[in-house]
């Protein structure tokens, strides 16, 4: 990607950025509830009239919809998204004490995917309607109809309350708390990228050059493992690319019945308590992850892919 092409993406970021910003600040602004009043309720205080009159009044929420914004979008340019109503700190603060369990928890769920998904998908299309064939395919089938609230609950009421491996309660970030929450991600997710890494293989292994290697007499695993994989994976980037911003944005069922204190419980509980700032902090953030990671796989397709080059 040229310099060019690069100023041009940069440019659609700002203007994207831009438009759901104001959409999702209009939104909120239109939603029903008074924060003030959700705020004070939260905090154990009943909110006579003129309390909640010079709470508005603390909290800009008196002010027109336009003056509200403008305000916002300046602090935002200067990194200031105000502060949390309901935590009482800095937004920017909270995302970031959020952020690093997410990271771990979506990292591992990945890898996790990846160890299970890619050996599945290239089992199941080398041996296409046998029986290992039939096998990964009921457990893609299996995997896709689970859903991942009552796969956590199975796993959480199992590994936790019967053999009480794990602790029931959460709230931990360590290895140990986070091998649960990981497995329940990876392998709701493990069936759909076995479909896929089946799918790429199945259409790789009938392209030519594969038919004329095996003319040549070269070695089936020399062929699956040196040409057909690097081919196969290359469409599964996007995938993953967009899988991993997901993630990163935190998986909210999944984060609350662990107790896993990651980005996806938190907006929740913005949500629940009107808390404007972190909502509208959660959802810029959220925008950035998916634009910056789409933006780094159409990078990475540059040097993965030497066809790119060459077009270049």
């Amino acid at each position: 990607m040229n310099k060019k092409k690069l100023g041009m993406r940069a440019i659609q970021i700002v203007i994207v950025l831009f438009g759901i910003s104001f959409l999702t600040f209009g939104l909120i602004y239109l939603s029903p509830g008074d924060a003030a009043e959700v705020m004070l309720t939260e905090c154990g205080i009943i909110p006579s009239e003129e309390l909640l009159e010079q709470t508005r009044a603390d909290l800009g929420l008196d002010k027109p919809f336009l003056v509200q914004y403008g305000s916002w979008l300046k602090g935002v340019v200067t990194g200031d998204m105000g502060t949390s109503y309901s935590f009482k700190i800095p937004v920017v603060q909270k995302l970031a004490s959020c952020f690093w369990p997410t990271v771990k928890l979506a990292l591992a769920s990945l890898i996790i995917m990846v160890l299970i998904s890619i050996p599945l998908g290239v089992v199941s299309a080398v041996h296409q309607n046998k029986w290992p064939d039939y096998l990964v395919r009921g457990f893609t089938f299996m995997g896709v109809s689970i859903p991942n609230f009552w796969l956590g609950l199975i796993l959480l009421s199992f590994f936790g309350v019967q053999l009480g491996w794990v602790s029931v309660s959460g709230g931990s970030t360590d290895f140990r708390a986070m091998i649960l929450p990981a497995v329940t991600l990876a392998l709701a997710m493990s069936a759909k990228y076995t479909r896929q890494v089946r799918a790429a293989v199945l259409e790789e292994l009938r392209k030519d050059y594969v038919i004329g290697a095996r003319m040549r007499g070269a070695n089936e695993r020399i062929i699956l493992w040196k040409h057909v994989l690097p081919n196969a994976m290359l469409p599964l980037i996007t995938l993953l690319g967009l899988s991993l911003g997901s993630l990163l944005g935190g998986t909210a069922v999944v984060e609350i019945i662990y107790n896993w204190p990651g980005l996806g419980s938190m907006a929740v509980k913005a949500i629940s308590c009107r808390d404007y700032p972190l909502v509208q902090g959660y959802v810029l953030w959220i925008a950035v992850l998916y634009m910056g990671i789409n933006l780094i796989v159409d990078i990475s397709y540059q040097f993965m892919d030497p066809r790119l080059k060459e077009a270049k």
